[in-house]
């Protein structure tokens, strides 16, 4: 991937999934809803995406794959793409970053950070 500054601005909302978790279990359900908008002037297409999770313990693992829940997008210019895809965790607390893997039109590619943000159980932090 090239380092070409990216025109892609992302928003996180979180959520956590208190009636699908099991807290003796350890499992924490979160959604994320992730909006990725296109800034540039041209069509941007989303062709991949790389996730590093932690939890609270520091445990990190990695998600690689083609597209966002079963979709390569393609985001014009000042328009945005919105999806929401979810995460369980062994702890209530832990953090998300990573990178989705774009390309123009012309086919030149650059990586769209994904800044790190935060899954938490509500009330766990005071």
């Amino acid at each position: 991937m090239s380092q070409t500054e990216s025109p892609i601005k992302i928003k996180v909302e979180t959520e956590y999934l208190e009636q699908q978790s099991d807290i003796e279990e350890q499992k924490f359900l979160f959604t994320y809803t992730i909006t990725i908008i296109n800034t540039g002037d041209q069509d941007v297409t989303l062709k991949d995406r790389h996730w590093i999770i932690t939890d609270a313990d520091g445990n990190k693992s990695e998600v690689k794959g083609p597209g966002v829940v079963g979709e390569t997008p393609t985001i014009a210019p000042n328009t945005a793409y919105q999806y929401s895809s979810g995460t369980v965790l062994d702890t209530p607390i832990g953090f998300m970053e990573g990178a989705y893997g774009m390309t123009y039109n012309d086919g030149k590619k650059f990586s769209a950070p994904i800044p790190t943000f935060r899954l938490s159980v509500p009330g766990i932090l005071q």
